[in-house]
């Protein structure tokens, strides 16, 4: 067969069912093979970034490898931001880039462009294609590296002439490879952990993303049961455990509920699954560890002790590690740490009773709206994602879908188109952005129409970038720059040019209103949110603990 039709054989081995992308000269045989094989769909988009975020917002919805595709040149490092994303939250995508043909490598041709030194370092492996026997075994071990130990994107660029040459295409043999037993050592390590968990007075687990890459959320559960542990998330492990379970404390860090920081900060010991100790979830490293102790269980050695130092380190597979540690039985009595806990949570508790539309009580609306039922949630970058991650209820693993790592704005609506196509008519996906990300990337709105994806799209227009005027607020004296849309946008008249309906809200009722008939219509909606200027509470001071918090006026 051709390189282009090998290509193609290795998607459907791989359980790849469609594939996000934009066309250009060198990348035009695959899509050629498109047309006479049906097997894989691809869907045009309209930007390249966008593929590579809708890439990821398919993977992160279904646990699958997420592939994007683009042409050379532009087309090329036009997916950088996206592949940035996915590799900074560990998400497994494929890029398949189209290159200059191999007698002009190296020639400056027209669109050549070395994607592979672009983007060494924003990638878990990248592969050039120099000749057709290479191709089918690069593809697969692209695919294997992008889902296996802790994911990640891998990109693969092909020159377009081989997507013309003939390649031998073998079935693939089955890996038959058993996975290794823990050594004794590892034992050993594991054994210390236990007992450090059975004797702790004030122990507290952090679940982060690395539990719902893992799969191991019924695992986490147990764990935290059987010793009935405070649990916190981090904004990537959001879903790891049910937001709704009597341990869980919520989100914690730099805007994270002041119980769940208080909790962490008071902790004698610290049981970290899945997190790497980001600076956003940690603060003043040195403070955040004083008198505390560490386990770190993690898929990726790399993260032991990388950001917090002297922790007692497990790197592998979370499940075999969480069966271990269960083979203790607690020893302490944990009562008057839940009695302090109950205590923050009961002085700290939100009051949704306002008397106009803020965007806390429209995600608290929205939550008690969607509970029970099959949703999912994307957001952008900014303070409507803190304000989602505080007030929404998220229940599942892999129903929570944001930029955490890399913070990019103009994430949330291709990652929730990705993740719709994903879900199909089995959920549906809420979309929150501020009204700075959806500038950038509203235009995939475009392919939302025209695939009639029923995602209910929520844009907050506070006529400002809210969390860049939140921090000159606080850092820099109100001195406010670059950072207020005075220039008024009718984000209302904007969608409905793509042919979706949407209204205007700046009444609790009204957002009410408007969200019912939103989830009553099988088709994409937008609802634009007028509401004031604020600031997300609670935010931690600079170089302070996690438990000491900015009073705004």
């Amino acid at each position: 067969m051709t390189g282009a039709e090998a290509v193609v054989e290795v998607l459907v081995e791989n359980g790849i069912e469609c594939v996000f992308g934009y066309p250009g000269g060198m990348i035009l045989p695959l899509y050629d093979a498109f047309y006479s094989d049906k097997r894989v769909e691809q869907i045009l988009v309209t930007h390249e970034q966008n593929a590579a975020h809708a890439a990821d917002g398919y993977a992160r919805a279904s646990g699958k490898v997420g592939v994007c595709i683009a042409t050379s040149g532009p087309g090329a490092t036009n997916l950088v931001t996206g592949l940035g994303t996915a590799f900074m939250d560990s998400i497994p995508v494929v890029a398949i880039t189209g290159q200059v043909d191999t007698t002009l490598l190296g020639r400056d041709a027209f669109q050549e462009t070395d994607i592979l030194d672009v983007t060494m370092p924003i990638t878990k492996h990248n592969y050039k294609v120099k000749s057709p026997k290479d191709l089918v075994k690069i593809l697969r071990a692209a695919f294997k590296i992008a889902k296996s130990g802790r994911p990640g994107p891998v990109l693969v660029d092909i020159p377009r002439d081989i997507f013309f040459m003939d390649v031998d295409f073998e079935e693939l043999k089955a890996d038959t490879k058993d996975k290794a037993e823990p050594d004794a050592d590892f034992l050993i390590c594991a054994a210390e952990a236990a007992e450090e968990i059975a004797k702790a007075k004030r122990p507290c687990v952090i679940v982060g993303g690395g539990v719902v890459s893992a799969g191991a959320s019924k695992e986490v559960v147990a764990f935290i049961e059987k010793f009935n542990l405070p649990v916190v998330h981090t904004l990537m492990g959001l879903g790891g455990v049910p937001r709704s379970h009597r341990q869980s404390l919520g989100f914690a860090g730099m805007h994270g509920k002041k119980a769940a920081n208080h909790a962490v900060a008071a902790a004698d010991l610290v049981i970290a699954l899945g997190s790497r100790f980001g600076d956003r979830q940690t603060g003043a490293i040195s403070k955040y560890t004083k008198n505390t102790k560490f386990i770190h269980v993690d898929i990726d050695p790399a993260e032991i002790d990388k950001n917090v130092a002297g922790s007692l380190g497990l790197a592998g597979d979370m499940k075999v590690i969480l069966k271990l540690l269960m083979r203790q039985n607690s020893q302490s009595d944990l009562t008057e740490w839940w009695k302090q806990i109950r205590e923050w949570e009961n002085e700290y508790d939100y009051d949704y009773h306002v008397d106009r539309l803020t965007v806390p009580w429209a995600m608290n609306q929205v939550a008690k709206a969607t509970k029970g039922k099959p949703f999912a949630f994307a957001t952008d970058v900014g303070q409507h994602q803190m304000w989602a991650a505080l007030h929404l209820s998220i229940e599942e693993p892999r129903t929570w879908l944001t930029s955490g790592g890399l913070g990019t704005m103009g994430f949330g609506l291709p990652a929730a188109m990705g993740a719709q196509v994903y879900y199909g008519d089995s959920r549906r996906v809420v979309h929150v952005a501020g009204d700075g990300g959806i500038k950038m990337t509203g235009n995939e709105y475009y392919t939302i129409a025209r695939k009639n994806l029923p995602i209910i799209s929520i844009i907050v227009d506070n006529t400002s970038l809210g969390m860049i005027r939140q921090l000159q607020t606080v850092l820099y004296n109100e001195r406010y720059i670059a950072c207020e849309f005075d220039y008024q946008m009718d984000y209302v008249m904007y969608a409905k040019s793509f042919g979706i309906e949407a209204e205007a809200v700046s009444t609790q009722e009204e957002f009410a209103d408007a969200f019912r008939r939103a989830m009553d219509a099988n088709a994409p909606r937008v609802i634009v949110m007028k509401v004031h200027r604020s600031f997300v509470e609670p935010m931690t001071k600079a170089g302070a603990r996690i438990d000491e918090f900015v009073e705004f006026k």
